[in-house]
């Protein structure tokens, strides 16, 4: 598993169309598996699951977003989980970390 969290400020709706077009540009076997929306007041909630699929371990790797408004502060959760292989011995390719790294840069370069 890899994380990576961050507070930034900006306007919501950039944000989540920036960093969505910064993961389905990563990668040609990249999906957008759900999506979830909810707003109450000044705050919004974005909830992304993403998948994709590694040839090199012959899995799928998934990368959980979430993004927390409220004014034009926006909190960003990036969880990538599901690149390892094998059932006891989890040996993992970096698979999540490659995903999560999407997020990080997307976001390193707005601010």
């Amino acid at each position: 598993m890899a994380k990576y969290e961050r507070t930034i400020t900006g306007q919501f709706e950039d944000v989540i169309r920036r960093l969505q077009n910064a993961i389905e540009a990563s990668a040609i076997s990249m999906n957008l598996v759900d999506e979830s929306y909810y707003s109450s007041g000044d705050t919004k909630i974005a909830v992304r699951v993403y998948d994709k699929y590694f040839m090199r371990n012959k899995n799928r790797a998934s990368l959980s977003l979430t993004a927390v408004g409220n004014g034009n502060k926006i909190f960003i959760s990036a969880i990538g989980a599901g690149g390892g292989q094998g059932v006891f011995f989890n040996f993992s390719w970096g698979a999540e970390e490659q995903l999560v790294d999407v997020v990080r840069t997307c976001i390193e370069r707005m601010n």
